[in-house]
């Protein structure tokens, strides 16, 4: 398939319906409205290929590019493809997913999810928080840096509620990982949700709500559920 080829695809599954509850959600004009389910019928044809992703992406088409982040081989990703890729990602659901998926799959999630995280803009940072919490619910905790997670979880204590509204949440969903997926530092992040209490997130006009830290992790320690990592984190 060529880059044309998944647009007119792209273009024939898209709804007006679609857009416009993803405009809601804050996403950009540049998209046709297909729903996810969709776009992995594209994904069936395309299958894993890396240089078209690539090419899908650059189209700044929003559909496109988070169907590139499911085409992509992580692995073929430098941490240079995946700055760019996080400098052309203008909204959460390309900086907080379809980046941070692949970045954290990459075998670079730690470096760039560190760098990112000291961004002065908010999108950039949210990718880098969301990255982390990415990286730990796929590796090993013998193969984490504990020490340095638990530096992270005292600088979201600290910090979490003077952050920009998005890097907030994904601040919030970063301790909600590390509390479930890092049996070492379980405790630690228990201790930090409920030191950060309620956390407040504009959410647009929508229904989504904030998860609440202390519940959602007591939430997944009741399912005897802690400490089980993922095999992906694409979706």
């Amino acid at each position: 398939m060529t880059v044309e080829s998944v647009l007119e695809q792209l273009a024939a599954l898209g709804s007006e319906q679609t857009k416009k509850t993803l405009l809601r959600h804050g996403g950009p004009e540049n998209m046709y409205g297909v729903k996810v389910q969709d776009l992995k019928k594209v994904l069936k044809q395309t299958k894993q290929n890396h240089a078209l992703a690539l090419e899908v992406y650059a189209t700044g088409n929003s559909d496109a590019m988070y169907l590139a982040g499911l085409m992509a081989d992580p692995k073929q990703m430098s941490p240079t493809d995946l700055q760019v890729w996080a400098e052309q990602a203008n909204w959460s659901m390309l900086s907080e997913y379809t980046v941070p998926w692949v970045a954290a799959e990459s075998g670079h999630g730690l470096e760039m999810g560190v760098s990112w995280i000291d961004s002065d803009q908010a999108l950039i940072a949210s990718a880098g928080w969301s990255t982390l919490g990415s990286y730990v619910a796929l590796q090993p905790d013998d193969q984490l840096n504990l020490a340095l997670l638990e530096q992270l979880l005292e600088r979201v204590k600290t910090s979490i509620h003077a952050s920009p509204n998005r890097v907030r949440y994904t601040m919030n969903n970063f301790v909600i990982a590390v509390g479930c997926y890092v049996v070492p530092l379980h405790e630690k992040a228990q201790e930090v949700a409920q030191a950060i209490g309620e956390v407040h997130v504009s959410m647009g006009d929508t229904a989504c709500k904030v998860p609440e830290a202390v519940g959602y992790i007591q939430k997944v320690a009741g399912m005897g559920k802690i400490g089980q990592k993922r095999k992906t984190v694409r979706c």
